[in-house]
């Protein structure tokens, strides 16, 4: 019988495996890097041991310091979550060399499917040769061979992108997974991301526990989840159960593991097989009403599975709330993320109230999951509840998951892995309370005291001033004998967490949260301007700012301050959250200045570099 677990893993994850181990009596370690010291899932395990440093290369990606962790820390097991470490068979064998439980398939098993291209081969698939591409076998998908999460990852639609798509897709998939081998496979515009959930015990009994449906997905990272999957023929249902368990049986499947397909026009493409637990597993134990970590955790005791599996019940949804602006190119978002709350659901997170989000790791926040006898009532309870969240902090996605549950082709369950390529623009269109600003300076009104603020003769109304998602919007009030008062509407109440106004004869509540000169207004947040702004400009015309906090990881070749420079044309490489984003020429010109360096830190907004057009 396990005692003490470790987990190899940082965040929700490893957060969500405590839970499970708390209610197995299952003593705790947790492992962190100096930037998550303090971290959530430090502060809810038993115990947790250091791990020198801040970058994953050097921390959470290092099995043999973690092997030294778990021995040092009295653990007899390791569980690895899903990060790179659970598909790395050398880890595995580390671990169970070392005299510890493994939770997770034999090393053999996950050295045939760890590799994508190894796993294609297994099923009697054959990768392209990106040498030998042609315009008629456009688009592809160049595609990293070990790991996942859209790291390592591009789609390619002309030959002549081709050689830089291998090289950015090797960069990113050596500083994510410290492996740069990708391959090149065809690429489906409109399929549907379907998959399968297995479990497997030391006995030979192999489980499928349903299909999940993961085609809403953003850089080919999976942003909403579903199970079952909705609207597949029974037909194909049953191939895509006997494929997985055909992959599963082939390699000596041992645990909880994971096997992806693309289904289009009726036909179901192999994609791979994922040896681990996967970041929406919750959707399955909703539906069949299991934990699939405490039956890892019972298959690696030995522990036999019953024949068949329970019965699926109804329908289970999850989305994940990432700290990023999807408006601009989902660019990952960082700072404090003062409250979060999502009620009425089941929420894992790796983050809790006034934690920092930085820029070392993936910036998912957490995953709130419904369950619901029908799609519909799931659906519809997980918008809800999202829509009432309180996440105050840095911007999120969290209205692009509202919109994208309530569209018609997502309701309708019409949507493939093209639906965010169709419909990012309107999804992402401002749509502004116009009374947030007035309930906001209300709230900071009531909070002082309304001596010398009115007047027995009218006077010019008292104003604030503020900035909403990059636009500068002002809210005019009064004081009067009876209180605050507003034109076009009636203040109902008015105290500095709650403002209540009667709008067309409807009374309105506005919940309100101040951090600082950041100020949260049910689902919208202002930044409070000063009364007398500075009227110089902060960067000269041309000047390219970072969008998010990062490294620079790349500078283009012989780009020097004097350079002549095409729009369009690559200059920065910078790594934010293992994600590597392109910094280009908005314009054709000349480079005028070029402060930064490879390996330079940057903070959100710093000047990367000045481009003077060549335009009158």
């Amino acid at each position: 019988m396990i005692s003490t677990l470790l987990v190899a893993n940082r965040g929700e994850i490893a957060c969500r495996i405590f839970r499970t181990c708390a209610d197995l009596g299952i003593r705790t370690v947790a492992l962190h890097s100096d930037a998550d010291g303090g971290a959530l899932h430090t502060r809810v395990a038993d115990t947790s041991v250091r791990l020198p440093g801040a970058a994953p290369a050097e921390t959470y990606l290092r099995g043999d310091l973690i092997v030294k962790a778990a021995l040092a820390a009295g653990a007899d097991a390791v569980h690895p979550g899903y990060g790179f470490l659970s598909e790395n068979a050398d880890f595995a064998r580390a671990v169970l060399d070392a005299g510890l439980v493994w939770i997770g398939p034999p090393p053999e098993a996950i050295e045939a499917m760890a590799s994508k291209t190894r796993a294609k081969e297994l099923m009697g698939i054959a990768p392209l040769d990106a040498a030998a591409l042609t315009k008629t076998d456009l688009p592809v998908l160049v595609k990293a061979a070990a790991g996942g999460g859209g790291r390592g990852m591009r789609v390619v639609r002309r030959l002549d992108e081709l050689p830089g798509a291998l090289e950015a897709a090797r960069a990113e998939a050596t500083s994510a997974f410290g492996d740069g081998e990708v391959f090149v496979e065809p690429y489906i515009e409109r399929g549907r991301h379907v998959e399968v959930q297995i479990l497997a015990d030391t006995h030979g009994t192999v489980w499928t526990l349903g299909t999940r449906d993961c085609s809403l997905q953003r850089r080919h990272q999976k942003v909403i989840e579903e199970a079952p999957a909705p609207g597949l023929p029974a037909a194909l249902t049953e191939k895509l159960y006997a494929m997985a368990v055909r992959a599963a049986r082939a390699v000596s499947y041992e645990g909880a593991g994971t096997v992806e397909f693309l289904v289009a026009d009726g036909r179901a493409h192999f994609l791979e097989m994922n040896t681990r637990l996967q970041v929406e597993h919750p959707v399955t134990e909703a539906v069949f009403g299991l934990d699939l970590v405490a039956e890892q955790i019972r298959i690696a005791e030995g522990h036999a599975l019953p024949l068949d599996p329970p019965t699926a019940r109804g329908h289970a949804v999850e989305a994940r709330l990432y700290a990023e602006d999807p408006a601009r190119g989902f660019a990952p978002q960082t700072g404090t993320l003062h409250r979060l709350a999502v009620p009425g659901v089941r929420l894992d997170a790796g983050y809790g109230d006034g934690d920092t989000v930085g820029v070392h790791y993936d910036p998912m926040l957490a995953k709130a999951v419904a369950h619901a006898p029908t799609r519909a009532e799931a659906v519809r309870a997980l918008a809800g509840a999202l829509e009432r969240a309180a996440v105050h902090g840095p911007v999120t996605n969290r209205d692009l998951l509202v919109r994208s549950l309530r569209h018609p082709e997502f309701t309708t369950a019409r949507m493939d892995t093209g639906f965010y390529d169709r419909h990012l623009t309107t999804l992402t269109e401002p749509a502004p309370d116009p009374y947030a600003p007035l309930a906001a300076a209300l709230a900071d009104a009531s909070g002082r005291s309304r001596f010398g603020g009115w007047r027995n003769v009218p006077s010019a109304p008292q104003m604030k001033r503020y900035e909403r998602e990059g636009e500068e919007v002002e809210a005019a009030y009064r004081h009067t004998r009876t209180g605050l008062a507003a034109d076009g509407v009636r203040v109902v109440r008015a105290e500095p967490t709650l403002v209540v106004l009667e709008i067309d004869g409807v009374e309105r509540k506005f919940e309100i949260a101040r951090y600082g000169t950041r100020v949260h207004v049910n689902t919208t947040a202002l930044t409070i301007l000063p009364r007398f702004p500075d009227p110089r400009p902060d960067h000269a015309p041309g000047s390219l700012l970072a969008p998010m906090p990062g490294t620079v990881v790349r500078v283009a070749e012989a780009l020097t301050e004097g350079t002549e420079v095409k729009a369009g044309q690559p200059l920065i490489w910078l790594e934010a959250m293992k994600m590597q984003h392109l910094i280009t020429a908005p314009t054709d010109g000349t480079l005028t200045t070029l402060p930064v360096a490879v390996g330079q830190q940057m903070e959100m907004g710093a000047l990367l570099a000045v481009v003077e057009s060549n335009s009158p």
